[in-house]
């Protein structure tokens, strides 16, 4: 009687024990849960971290994460408002703020994951085709647009090459338009969406090559536009060099000029001074002068021709010492 006894009290704690055990469940500081009943959910989430109670058996109970997710999104190409395709990867972060509205209408994360993609990327889709690929990349719209005027052709008017347009959004304005747009459609499903952001953004590998062939092309014009105004000033100095010089050489010339004629007319004034004292002097001034004209202007060769009243042959006449 008293093994009947003992097994019975035995099977007794035990059953307490399973039913203790299926009624109890532990809520974690990073989760929230939710009770359902046949597979509909009763009562309110349990959101607080503890110990809780439900009904055994006939409730079960499905936990869900209230820590900030992540959404890491897939690489997509898409057009700007300019026609230029890009590869676009955006990533965010979200997190579950109704539980309820959560589990009846998406029920898991995969779920979840699945309509961010679909919100998230045509949002996406949408804030990029409606803007310039300069607003996309820029951060902020503090940069003041400035027209480098090397990349104009000459004579080619207005040109759009090295034109930088001005910015009114900027990236980050356009991360918050998706990020606005995206968490009102993502509110009916219990996320509240946190942050989006732009990963990374390229050109479309097929486009990359013209691209590059464009910058090059934009370098090589900066370039040559550099060599001509080089030629030119270089013209410029050549030329002024040239002025200069020969202004510098007609002021020398002109100075020796005057040099000269003062140091004439000062060997001059001294010739007068010393041969104009009597008659012999001048004699003597009038000899020695045509001796150096005889010197200067006869040679070996020279053949001269005089009149017999040249001033020239009278000393020539009267070289032994005759008289006129």
């Amino acid at each position: 009687m008293k093994h009947i006894i003992s097994g019975v009290a035995i099977l007794i704690i035990v059953v307490v024990g399973v039913l203790l055990k299926a009624s109890m469940y532990v809520v974690e500081e990073t989760q929230q849960a939710i009770i359902t009943q046949f597979g509909k959910p009763v009562g309110e989430p349990s959101t607080e971290a503890g110990l809780h109670f439900k009904q055994p058996f006939v409730q079960k109970v499905h936990y869900v994460d209230k820590r900030i997710l992540e959404w890491d999104g897939q690489r997509t190409e898409m057009p700007t408002r300019d026609k230029l395709y890009i590869s676009v990867d955006t990533y965010g972060r979200w997190r579950i703020t109704d539980p309820l509205e959560f589990y009846e209408r998406l029920r898991d994360e995969r779920s979840a994951l699945s309509r961010l993609d679909d919100i998230l990327g045509s949002e996406t889709r949408n804030a990029i085709a409606k803007h310039d690929l300069i607003e996309v990349i820029r951060t902020s719209k503090d940069r003041i647009p400035v027209k480098d005027e090397t990349l104009v052709e000459s004579g080619s008017g207005s040109s759009n090459i090295g034109v930088l347009h001005p910015i009114r959004k900027g990236r980050k304005m356009i991360e918050q338009e998706i990020q606005a747009a995206a968490r009102e459609k993502l509110a009916v499903f219990g996320i509240e969406l946190l942050d989006v952001r732009f990963k990374r953004i390229n050109y479309n590998p097929s486009v990359v090559e013209k691209i590059y062939e464009r910058m090059i092309s934009e370098r090589q014009q900066i370039a040559s536009r550099f060599r001509s105004e080089g030629e030119g000033e270089a013209a410029k100095i050549m030329g002024n060099r040239e002025k200069d010089l020969s202004v510098i050489q007609s002021e020398a010339y002109r100075r020796v000029q005057e040099i000269r004629g003062e140091a004439d007319a000062k060997a001059t004034e001294i010739y007068a001074s010393a041969y104009d004292k009597s008659p012999e002097s001048r004699d003597l001034y009038s000899f020695l002068k045509t001796m150096e004209t005889y010197q200067s202007a006869i040679d070996r060769d020279t053949t001269i021709l005089f009149s017999t009243q040249s001033e020239l042959f009278r000393y020539l006449n009267n070289a032994n010492g005759g008289t006129e």
